[in-house]
């Protein structure tokens, strides 16, 4: 299969860059074609200008854009692995949505009904948050967390979500948490 995989984060020695180089090893030592776009080494620019908007409508997306949906269409499965920062996802990834995930391209409406175009597929999202599990779902977050991501991005592009890991209490993890987490994800691939 053909493995993409979106990720997000400043640190290289945080939890987040050790599940992606773990999903990465896991994936290659199991044959699979892997591309990883490491949206801070990228550089890539989050910011929706008026210029990218007026494209869209179009499909005239930019340079740096047209490189990432080429990707998207060559995945058979896009893994994001990002923290929840602020109850969301960092300003990266969020512009990376708003400006790759673009009409026309991951959706469009027929007769006034939204259809995601992005059908056929999979999907896996690695989230680490600071709270514990049981703090989110007290407050709802849980909830609120998937019908965000999940319903209103992913899910109404048409993507079909396999797995959506929260790895909670993420700052607080012992080694063995982290070593059950880490194997959790990566048996999650096993096809």
């Amino acid at each position: 299969m053909k493995h993409l995989i979106i990720y997000a984060h400043p640190n290289n020695t945080s939890l987040n860059h050790l599940f992606k180089q773990n999903v990465e090893q896991n994936l290659l030592d199991n044959k699979h074609q892997v591309v990883v776009r490491d949206l801070y080494k990228l550089n890539f620019n989050p910011v929706l200008s008026l210029h990218d908007m007026a494209g869209q409508r179009k499909a005239q997306v930019a340079e740096d854009v047209q490189k990432e949906q080429s990707l998207i269409l060559w995945a058979d499965h896009i893994t994001f692995i990002y923290p929840i920062w602020w109850t969301g996802m960092p300003a990266i990834v969020k512009g990376y949505i708003d400006r790759v995930f673009s009409y026309g391209f991951a959706y469009c409406y027929n007769n006034g009904v939204q259809c995601g175009l992005l059908k056929g597929t999979k999907i896996t999202i690695i989230n680490t948050h600071g709270k514990s599990k049981l703090e989110y779902e007290s407050i709802g977050m849980d909830k609120a967390l998937k019908l965000t991501s999940d319903t209103g991005i992913f899910n109404y592009c048409g993507l079909d979500i396999c797995n959506h890991f929260y790895v909670d209490n993420a700052d607080k993890a012992s080694i063995e948490d982290v070593k059950n987490w880490t194997s959790k994800i990566t048996t999650s691939y096993i096809i």
